[in-house]
């Protein structure tokens, strides 16, 4: 690793993904006084996308950038989890509570209008570029050469790939290190026009065999919902969109509550229906040189509740570990890449990963299993066993780090010092 008594030039970071995670580490190296190409494969920002949590460091990270006030701003306004049972009445209820997070967080807010957040930050401080994608990577032991789908090449002293379970990119430079774990369940997300019946609570209902529905709510006049089943990987994630609706069409018929509405509801606004399988991405390193990963394309699993605090976390951590090696005089990436992943492998992979057999559990096949799964909510309801059942169900952060303290990834006046779990207790646990 070549180093030198003090910076001599500004280096240029390439940052792919423009949702959560990449923007968040874009202005956090911007900060720091890294040239910055933001790049998002959508042609336009998107808009899209459900409710999003932000939990534990999380928050602590959005203060840290100056941004806390504005989040809450826009949160969803939910009020909390009703369980309900076909007719839709609710057998238990987990309120939303200050200063802690249930089923429903503290802060929930649109991924659409976070991203929108976040982009906001850095648009004018960052070469920001939509509609193009990396199709190539080379690198040699001073610089990374990416070509783009466009055609253009161009050099960059660090790559960052901070796009979704899916990303092109590690599949490019980490194939051999991927691996899937399949939950077994699949995943369907829409928008639904609101009526004057709606309510401010996530309505969730478990039907037989291996279904479950929910519809949530925003602050932009609609309900987002969903429709999960159990189900072997056979592909349905990557059938047309025509297809998808009728696979879920028969495979619901016969399912009570508002399946019938949210079905109607996806197929009247397709341009804000997707899918996805439930599986947990599992990449051995998470850098290869001056290539690096994070958030979903390194860890992903989807709705696990900690997919964007994790985002937040990482970004925030990997922008402060380049900006100390930088301002040590080091041109090369190696060690913040290092501290990075010691720092936030065993955080990951507790708050990502799932029991053995947790989301099939979610979905019983028969009448009695639906039973015990309501008689479990409404166990985790009572307020004698509330705090206990989070703990134990709902997935959340092990080997929670010390988030220290980067003097330059400031956005406003806080106080200074470590934030997170002691070391001593993460050895502990």
């Amino acid at each position: 690793m070549s180093t030198h008594t003090a910076p001599t030039r500004t280096p240029r970071v390439l940052v792919t993904g423009a949702s959560i995670a990449g923007p968040t580490l874009a202005w956090g190296l911007h900060q720091a006084g890294f040239a910055v190409t933001l790049l998002e494969r959508s042609p336009r920002p998107r808009e899209a996308g459900q409710n999003i949590d932000v939990r534990g460091l999380g928050r602590e990270v959005l203060r840290r950038m100056g941004i806390e006030d504005t989040v809450r701003a826009h949160l969803t306004g939910e009020r909390g989890t009703r369980y309900v049972d076909d007719e839709g009445r609710p057998y238990a209820s987990i309120p939303r509570e200050e200063g802690r997070d249930g089923p429903t967080a503290e802060l929930e807010i649109l991924r659409g209008k976070f991203a929108e957040i976040l982009v906001g930050l850095v648009e004018d401080d960052v070469d920001l570029r939509y509609g193009d994608h990396v199709v190539g990577v080379r690198q040699d032991p001073d610089s990374v050469q990416v070509e783009f789908h466009s055609g253009a090449r161009e050099r960059f002293d660090v790559l960052l790939v901070a796009e979704g379970r899916s990303s092109r990119t590690r599949r490019l430079l980490f194939d051999r290190e991927t691996e899937y774990r399949d939950f077994g369940v699949s995943i369907a997300y829409g928008t639904l026009s609101r009526t004057a019946d709606d309510v401010d609570w996530w309505d969730w209902y478990t039907a037989p065999r291996g279904r479950v529905a929910s519809i949530r709510p925003d602050n932009v006049g609609t309900l987002r919902a969903s429709l999960s089943f159990e189900s072997e990987p056979l592909g349905f994630e990557g059938l047309p969109v025509e297809a998808q609706l009728s696979v879920l069409t028969e495979r619901f018929r016969g399912a009570r509550w508002q399946t019938r509405r949210i079905l109607d509801g996806f197929a009247a606004r397709p341009e804000e229906f997707y899918t996805q399988r439930m599986e947990q991405v599992v990449v051995s390193t998470w850098s290869k040189g001056r290539v690096a990963l994070l958030g979903d394309a390194a860890w992903g699993s989807g709705p696990t509740g900690m997919g964007t605090t994790l985002a937040l976390v990482a970004a925030h951590v990997l922008a402060g570990e380049l900006a100390r090696t930088h301002a040590a005089g080091e041109d090369h990436p190696g060690r913040a890449f290092a501290r990075y992943e010691a720092l936030l492998r065993r955080y990951a992979d507790s708050a990502q990963g799932l029991p053995p057999g947790g989301a099939r559990l979610l979905h019983p096949f028969s009448g009695t299993g639906v039973a015990l799964v309501r008689t479990a909510h409404r166990l985790a309801a009572t307020r004698a066993l509330r705090g206990l059942a989070q703990r134990t169900f709902l997935t959340s952060a092990r080997s929670v780090p010390v988030l220290d303290d980067y003097p330059v990834l400031r956005g406003c006046p806080a106080v200074a010092g470590p934030v997170g779990r002691d070391p001593a207790e993460n050895r502990r646990r």
